[in-house]
């Protein structure tokens, strides 16, 4: 029935103008669509979610549709030009500026966090010091102690032990994330909040900064500022023309299991669609997905108190959820994930039959693909092409099989024709593993 859903609704959506990504210029300027119009969103539902997000406290809510706003609200006092923590979800900003100095070659992730850190910098001996690398910090599999009992976000090398070798346990601890944010502006040679509005914000119209809270320091922004992130991760690091990311190979593990320990977990992303997962405090894995209601291609930040975005690809869908606790004190996962999602996945009106009829009837599978994508439906002769998600072709033909395995992974668009029939267009995804 997921499987069945997921088509339903990637068939759907996938018509709205859907040749490439649209970004956003910087300052306020952001093209919208209505989503009862164009998406075929049931206005109840629509107003039901709204209803939802502010009895659980919500502040700021977007949901963007391949770039493009189709919901953005406020709730009391609190607008668009107001100030929030992402709190562990910008653990994520920290993975991508980490891959961004490592594209420079300001540092390689395979050395020893001693290196930016200094010696000394954990009460662990030199020799297990030296076995601790950059790599450990970005996927939680320190091996450190992150049961610290006066404070497990200390930072002080006496709050530091080694309890494993590094990448046989995993343990969510702060602490060990938090030393990322100097190894970068170590490697780099200035301040975190210079390197990155220098290297990223200023080339995606974003503005943020990490503030001490503690010994943590936590990233604040607006909400379409972790919005522009978001879109930018959902564009595999590229924005409009610019390619921000040319370390391709980082981007791809840093949204990608990164060991088996946890497999739900990438360089500080979480991972859904993994069929099993560790979370804070539990020393196991736990079967299922992580997000049970979600797609599962969800990468997502998750942070305390429910500071969430998501990124779909599948959708082409950027969802960002920032406020109070929705409840409870969670550090990233909590119920509110999958009550969200519930309802994300029932806006739209259509029935089975709806979308693929609006379609002129055409439909891939399995999508995602690792492979190739069987095209079904219509009659030939038939015709298309395929573009990638900044519009630019890379393959076209008359089959009904098309082959993937020349290409990279990610999002692309299929435009379809055949005589008698409108265009249509479907949103295809490569992935490493067939679904």
């Amino acid at each position: 029935m997921r499987a069945l859903w997921t088509g339903v609704l990637a068939a759907l959506t996938g018509v709205a103008p859907a040749q490439s990504l649209y970004f956003p210029p910087s300052g306020p300027s952001w093209e919208t669509m209505d989503p009862v119009a164009t998406l075929n969103w049931c206005p109840d539902r629509v107003a039901e979610l709204q209803q939802f997000l502010g009895e659980k406290d919500t502040k700021g809510f977007i949901i963007l549709k391949d770039g493009r706003i189709a919901v953005e609200w406020y709730f009391g006092t609190f607008t668009g030009d107001s100030l929030w923590y992402w709190a562990s979800a910008g653990k994520t900003m920290t993975a991508v500026l980490t891959g961004l100095a490592r594209q420079e070659g300001l540092l390689d992730i395979d050395e020893p966090s001693h290196h930016y850190l200094g010696t000394g910098w954990s009460s662990c001996t030199g020799q297990e010091e030296e076995a601790i690398t950059i790599r450990h910090h970005l996927t939680m599999t320190t091996g450190l102690d992150d049961q610290y009992a006066q404070d497990p976000d200390c930072t002080d090398p006496a709050c530091l032990a080694c309890l494993a070798e590094p990448g046989t346990r995993w343990a969510y601890h702060n602490a060990a994330y938090t030393l990322l944010e100097t190894v970068v502006s170590t490697a780099a040679g200035v301040p975190i909040n210079m390197y990155f509005q220098t290297r990223l914000g200023s080339r995606i119209g974003a503005t943020g900064l990490y503030l001490p809270l503690g010994y943590n320091r936590v990233f604040f922004s607006r909400t379409r500022d972790m919005a522009r992130f978001g879109l930018l991760v959902l564009a595999e690091g590229i924005w409009n023309a610019d390619t921000i990311f040319t370390d391709t190979a980082y981007f791809r593990q840093m949204v990608r299991r990164s060991q088996d320990l946890n497999p739900s977990y990438g360089y500080l992303w979480w991972l859904n669609g993994q069929g099993t997962y560790m979370l804070p405090g539990l020393p196991f894995q736990i079967p299922g997905n992580l997000i049970a209601q979600a797609p599962e291609d969800l990468v997502a930040g998750l942070g305390k108190n429910d500071q969430k975005v998501y990124v779909v690809p599948s959708e082409g869908m950027v969802v960002v959820r920032l406020g109070e606790t929705a409840g409870g004190v969670n550090p990233t996962l909590s119920g509110f994930d999958n009550q969200l999602w519930e309802r994300i996945m029932a806006l739209p009106c259509a029935s089975a039959t709806e979308p693929l009829a609006d379609q002129g009837g055409w439909k891939v599978s399995p999508n995602p693909a690792s492979t190739g994508w069987i095209l079904e439906g219509g009659a030939d002769p038939v015709s298309w092409t395929l573009t990638d998600l900044h519009g630019r072709q890379v393959r076209k033909g008359h089959d009904r099989w098309l082959d993937a395995t020349l290409l990279g992974e990610g999002m692309y668009f299929l435009r379809i024709s055949a005589p008698g029939r409108k265009p249509a267009t479907l949103r295809l995804v490569r992935s490493g593993t067939e679904e």
